[in-house]
């Protein structure tokens, strides 16, 4: 009961008892981190996060692979922490392995998305393996030699094996984009964190301070941190993805579907880049427009999927001969285009008599023999276009046409083609 202050001051207020005392770190941190409102909100993220994975894996399942893995292990995810959460509702026996190997598996089929997702075999020995014994040593250190820190030990060091294997894919598949990194530095960070938890609960005296549920500053940490990661990763490796189809969707708008040359848009550009360039350098520029010689009778007599076969090799040809700074492209139908940097014309007419030369000696069985007239134009000056050059190599495949097919004809200088 409060009294009255004897100060003359504030003679009015009563002097009531002492504040009770500022709550210390720790008790701020259990406050903060109460481990059923962590499970609650990771599971309702993984659920959505699996949702937008799996709507991914529908759309572009053949563009990019693994994206489907990823949705099921959220799924296991999302069983895993009902689980948890379900713990006093169930029996320990029933919801303490469950919820490991929900856990387990969910973890392991992230690992298996990852390895398909760079084309790696998916791994399964390695997921059958970790999680079998995972179950295992939880039953046993659960209903035999009940002991929470081996229970932990196993766990964690058995799921790091998973995280470290996606470590190493993502250092072998690195490229300089911020994704690649980014996914990189959250597997290293949660591979040390897992395996950490691992060392701690085997070197941890007090098992209650161990435990997660145990509502301790230490054990909310290191459920905080661990879900989070778990999430980011899963961000980024939808960052991953997203990547990997900009870059499909990129190709696809600059190469011919059939023959996975240059389309006409893709062949501008690069002519554009070498064009750039050669403002900076003053180096020759040539050009061949190169085309199949009765391929109308091919696809009337052979039908077209045998003349796709023929542009497909032919394309294949082309590419085999011309050097790796050369571009080569479909305009269409019957028609192909080579940009040669850094090339003179006797060079590119050596070039034509090797295609000619390999397209009669590769003949594939079950392929009706082909062959192709071309027309080459040498670069005037830096600035001819692009249009220019096409349009005097063109006249010059006509002539080669008219001089009755399967030959190379050079065209005239700009001055006396105009």
């Amino acid at each position: 009961m409060c009294r009255a202050s004897p100060s003359r001051w504030n003679s009015r207020r009563p002097a009531c008892a002492a504040r009770p005392p500022e709550p210390s770190l720790e008790q701020a941190v259990k406050f903060a981190l109460d481990p059923f409102t962590i499970l609650f909100t990771t599971t309702l993220t993984c659920a959505v996060l699996a949702v937008a994975m799996y709507s991914v894996h529908l759309s572009f399942r053949r563009e990019v692979a693994g994206v489907g893995q990823w949705a099921y292990g959220l799924v296991a995810m999302v069983c895993a922490g009902t689980l948890f959460m379900m713990r006093g509702a169930l029996p320990d026996f029933i919801a303490l392995p469950g919820a490991n190997a929900c856990l387990m598996c969910g973890i392991g089929l992230s690992m298996v998305g990852t390895r398909r997702f760079y084309g790696e075999p998916p791994g399964w020995a390695i997921f059958h393996a970790a999680w079998i014994l995972e179950l295992a040593a939880i039953l046993w250190w659960l209903l035999v030699e009940p002991n929470f820190p081996h229970r932990a030990a196993a766990f964690s060091f058995l799921v790091s094996i998973f995280y470290i294997d996606q470590l190493r894919l993502a250092w072998r598949h690195r490229t300089t984009h911020f994704t690649s990194w980014f996914f990189g530095i959250l597997l290293a960070a949660q591979s040390l964190n897992t395996f950490s938890r691992g060392v701690a609960a085997l070197f941890m005296a007090d098992q209650d301070a161990a435990s997660l549920m145990r509502n301790s500053a230490l054990a909310n940490v290191y459920l905080a941190l661990a879900n989070f990661m778990a999430l980011l990763m899963t961000v980024a490796f939808l960052m991953l993805a997203t990547r990997k189809l900009q870059k499909i969707l990129e190709q696809r708008s600059t190469h011919d579907p059939l023959t996975n040359v240059l389309n006409r848009r893709g062949f501008l550009q690069s002519f554009n880049r070498v064009r750039a360039r050669q403002q900076r350098v003053d180096s020759p520029l040539s050009l061949m427009a190169i085309d199949l010689d009765l391929f109308k009778a091919i696809n009337d007599q052979h039908g077209h999927a045998q003349g796709d076969k023929v542009l497909v090799h032919v394309a294949a040809v082309i590419m085999r001969t011309a050097r790796q700074s050369d571009y080569v492209a479909r305009f269409g139908g019957e028609e192909f285009a080579v940009l040669l940097p850094d090339t003179t014309l006797p060079h590119a007419q050596q070039l034509a008599q090797r295609i000619q030369a390999l397209l009669r000696e590769s003949q594939q069985p079950g392929l009706p023999p082909c062959t192709v007239s071309i027309g080459i134009a040498g670069q005037q000056a830096p600035g001819e276009s692009l249009d220019s050059l096409l349009s005097r190599a063109d006249a010059a495949l006509y002539r080669a046409k008219a001089n009755g097919r399967n030959c190379a004809e050079v065209a005239a200088p700009a001055s006396l083609a105009a």
